[in-house]
């Protein structure tokens, strides 16, 4: 099946239109659109089907993808690039223990300097911006570093988790040891302070069992974790509900003072994980009464949980209470509404919800909810929803981050905007904003659905090469659309990438690609993919081992066409008749081609469970043989067959004659024949192959003596035996004996065929010859009516001796009275209607096709000379551009006929 992507909308709607005027035309400094700025994506730059000024809309407005492009870059230009670009390339040009780059840098401490004359104000969410904004591991290895040996800044548990995350995605774990071991070596770091960045390093990981162990020694050390590394390792423990040892952590800070709203909030998110929600609430209460600070995360905790119980009418009254109290900010409640509203597949209640809390309380949400919302619409086709909630956050002056990046592609993909989204993809690089896999996906399914293969398979290598790789229905796609257009070199690779991340496309792509690997003459890549399939534990499809097989018969490389064939068999496919006889013949190629030969029999035979039974494998290697014109080889096998216990069958016996036959061994063949008869009595079917045998060999006299001995024996040859000897005695001129062979076939009572019947209109159109003969032949012997008389009417007809009725019915009757008529007959019946009649001609050749019959070239052929005959050459043209079309083209030029 064929797969191809198909974008949600082909253009922009009126809806659409009026967003992107909306949103492009907002009143705010930063979106004003740029003309400076010009909407020339590099990879598409080859492409001339949509020019980059191009107006979408109606001309009353002057919207152009100018102004779209421009506008949403300018966009996510407003994010602090200037400020993130310096502490990068601060970053990059320095120096540390775990750099791996060679070359001239920067001390680290003198990029320590250089951060610290930035005078940047470190807070959770500035230091996750930077961490999200480099692409590069080992510079965010740094700046992480470097941010948590500043004074009055922790780590907290979300820029641990993004370094973690960036490291994870890396595959650079190790590092974070690495990193860790490089505190020891500074000096001017305490020991403490160490231990408790290690601490809350693990705990952070999800090892709280590493982090009590180190914990413990520091006890022995008599050192002890400062506040904020026993909340995050008392939430680390709350985390992978090792509940017991949490109290007693838990009693460690109650005991050592440090019991603050952190702790009340752990303590919440505790209760909640042990579905304890009653006196998660009670507690929250509690505290209210008491007049102790409770802080938004609580509420939030305790809602998320409710929300997880699908308790959300009691979450949604929870969230109304205490908002009604005035006394917490509720936004983190809020987001965690939205959360699970969406999440629930609630879209509809988040937006209303969102759009009450927007009116009553001015509530607008963070980024994070906007992409969460826009997302879930997307997945939903809701693309006029996406571009509300799209023009709110410009209007809310809300900074886009890398996921919004990714929907807004996503979103002109599924809107059929791709030249715009391949501009913000591009773009993306120079922002700095890295795409994610959705965002991948989309942009290559509506290339390859805009039949922009080449740029598809760009951004795809892009891909790669930022560790992100396409889903499997896009790789499907991918490669199907490679492989419709001949890119072999792309769809190997693409392949091959796939192979290593064990993501596989169909067989039927596997198929195709090998096929057309053959059939580029390049077998080898072919056999390399295959088998790359075999070391994975992958089956290669039996149209593969077909299309391998047949290219390196193609190469006479037998040797390896053999080791396929077995394989192809091992693999349970059953190869037929016709694949022995080419890899045989492949094998006989080369010289001395009996061992090979051997060999390959010997393997064949040396199934437990054959695919195919001992007998017809012995017929195949037969046959094989005398096809190749090797009947010593074929001999072989015969005498080796009888050697191993395996009776010979007829078809064993026939397939040994014809391959002597087929060589023009003679005697051979009639020494072979000569011992079957003498040990058994010989029938009708070894007679025919010896008759049509020696008639391919132009021994017609002795076919002919053995025919007779066929009727003496009281065998009726085979139609074949009479067409064969009628083809070669017509084409010898030798009419008189063809007649006779035909009168003897009406003897037995058969009728002629048609191979027959063409054979004798084709020389009545050659020669008058054979109705002479027929004549001398059927004085005084034709009864009136009889069927000899309206064939002998025909050749009289067809050679020019009687006049032609241009009546083509009644032709066509007469012929059908004989025999059957094919496209060979109407063939021939056109050319004897050309030398006379064009008209006819043209009528019998739309008849032809209203019959049923397909014209072939010789039709086409006949009817383009006879019109340039009857000096008819525009016609003649007309119709030779017909048969162009077709995939037709004429041996002869028209002036051959002048």
């Amino acid at each position: 099946m064929t797969l191809k992507w198909v974008p949600t909308k082909s253009r922009v709607s009126q809806s659409q239109f009026l967003f992107l005027n909306r949103f492009i035309f907002t009143t705010t400094t930063s979106s004003t659109p740029s003309a400076s700025l010009p909407f020339a994506p590099s990879y598409h730059s080859q492409s001339a089907a949509v020019p980059h000024s191009e107006i979408i809309s109606d001309s009353s407005t002057n919207l152009t993808k100018d102004d779209v492009f421009s506008t949403f870059k300018l966009w996510f230009e407003c994010r602090n690039r200037a400020l993130l670009n310096r502490i990068f390339q601060i970053l990059s040009s320095s120096s540390s223990s775990f750099d791996s780059i060679d070359g001239p840098s920067l001390p680290f401490s003198s990029a320590d300097a250089a951060l610290s004359q930035l005078n940047l104000r470190l807070t959770e969410s500035f230091v996750l911006e930077v961490l999200n904004f480099g692409d590069d591991v080992l510079s965010c290895l740094k700046f992480f570093d470097w941010a948590g040996r500043q004074h009055g800044f922790h780590h907290t548990r979300a820029t641990y988790h993004a370094i973690f995350k960036i490291l994870s995605r890396a595959k650079l774990m190790p590092l974070m040891i690495d990193f860790m071991n490089d505190y020891k070596k500074e000096g001017h770091l305490h020991k403490v302070r160490f231990h408790n960045t290690l601490v809350m390093g693990y705990a952070l990981a999800g090892k709280p069992d590493i982090a009590l162990q180190l914990f413990g020694k520091m006890r022995f050390q008599g050192l002890d974790l400062d506040g904020f590394t026993y909340h995050v390792l008392l939430n680390a423990l709350v985390e992978e509900s090792c509940f017991d040892i949490a109290e007693v952590v838990l009693k460690q800070i109650a005991t050592r003072g440090l019991e603050n709203d952190i702790t009340h909030s752990i303590v919440v998110k505790s209760f909640c994980k042990q579905k304890q929600l009653g006196e998660a609430e009670e507690l929250i209460r509690q505290m209210l009464r008491e007049g102790k600070k409770v802080n938004e995360h609580m509420v939030g905790m305790l809602v998320d949980f409710l929300c997880r119980e699908n308790k959300f009418e009691k979450a949604g009254l929870l969230i109304e209470e205490f908002q009604e109290l005035d006394m917490l900010s509720m936004e983190f409640s809020y987001a965690v509404w939205i959360d699970h509203l969406v999440r629930a597949g609630n879209v509809n209640g988040a937006l209303d919800f969102l759009k009450t809390k927007k009116l009553e309380e001015g509530y607008v949400p963070d980024v994070f909810r906007f992409n969460i919302l826009i997302s879930k619409l997307l997945r939903q086709n809701r693309l006029e929803d996406v571009w509300d909630l799209l023009t709110e956050m410009k209007e809310g002056n809300i900074v886009p981050d890398k996921m919004t990046m990714n929907a807004v592609l996503c979103l002109f993909c599924k809107a059929g905007l791709v030249d715009i989204a391949l501009g913000l993809y591009d773009a993306s690089l120079e922002l700095g904003l890295s795409l994610n896999a959705m965002a991948y996906n989309y942009l290559i399914n509506s290339l390859c659905g805009d039949d922009r293969f080449h740029v598809a398979y760009c951004v795809f290598k892009g891909s790669i090469k930022r560790g992100y790789f396409p889903g499997k229905r896009t790789f499907a796609i991918l490669a199907d659309a490679l492989c419709r257009e001949g890119k072999l070199d792309n769809l190997r690779e693409l392949v091959f990438l796939g192979m290593e991340r064990n993501l596989f496309v169909s067989f039927s792509t596997y198929n195709k690609l090998i096929t057309a690997l053959c059939r580029a003459r390049r077998v080898e890549d072919g056999y390399l993919m295959h088998e790359e399939l075999r070391r994975i534990g992958k089956e290669t499809s039996q149209k593969s081992f077909l299309s391998l097989i047949q290219g390196f018969n193609h190469l006479d490389r037998g040797d390896i066409s053999a080791r396929l064939l077995i394989e192809m068999q091992i693999k349970g496919h059953t190869p037929r008749r016709t694949l022995f006889r080419a890899v045989i013949r492949s094998i006989c190629n080369k010289e001395n081609p009996e061992p090979q030969f051997l060999k390959l029999l010997e393997m064949q035979l040396s199934f437990q469970k054959p695919i195919v039974p001992a007998c017809q494998a012995y017929n195949f290697f037969i046959d094989g043989a005398g096809y190749a014109k090797k009947p010593e080889l074929a001999r072989n096998v015969y005498d080796l067959m009888k050697r191993n216990g395996v009776s010979p069958n007829l078809i064993s016996e026939i397939l040994m004659l014809r391959s002597y036959l087929s060589s023009e061994k003679i005697s051979d063949a009639l020494s072979f024949f000569n011992d079957l008869r003498s040990s058994r009595t010989i029938g009708r079917r070894l007679y025919s192959t010896l008759i049509v045998g020696l008639c391919k060999a132009n021994r017609v006299n002795t076919a002919w003596e053995i025919m007779k001995e066929v009727r003496q024996n009281g065998f009726v040859p085979s139609l074949e035996c009479y067409e064969e000897l009628v083809r070669f005695l017509c084409s010898n001129r030798n009419y008189d004996a063809a007649l006779y062979v035909i009168d003897d076939l009406e003897r037995v009572g058969r009728q002629v065929s048609p191979f027959i019947g063409n054979v004798l209109l084709l020389h009545s159109l050659k020669s008058k010859e054979l109705y002479k003969a027929w004549i001398s032949s059927k004085v005084g012997k034709i009864e009136e009516h009889s069927s000899s008389l309206m064939l002998g009417q025909l050749i009289g007809i067809f050679s020019g001796h009687i006049e032609m009725d241009n009546d083509i019915e009644y032709l066509e009757e007469l012929i059908g009275q004989c025999f059957p008529l094919d496209i060979y007959t109407y063939n021939m019946l056109l050319k004897r209607l050309s030398m006379i009649d064009m008209d006819q001609s043209c009528a019998l050749f739309n008849r032809i096709r209203h019959k049923g019959f397909e014209p072939n070239r010789w039709t086409y052929d006949i009817l383009v000379h006879g019109l340039y005959k009857h000096r008819r050459t525009v016609e003649a043209r007309r119709w030779m551009e017909e048969m162009f079309r077709k995939g037709f083209f004429s041996k002869r030029s028209l002036s051959d006929d002048s």
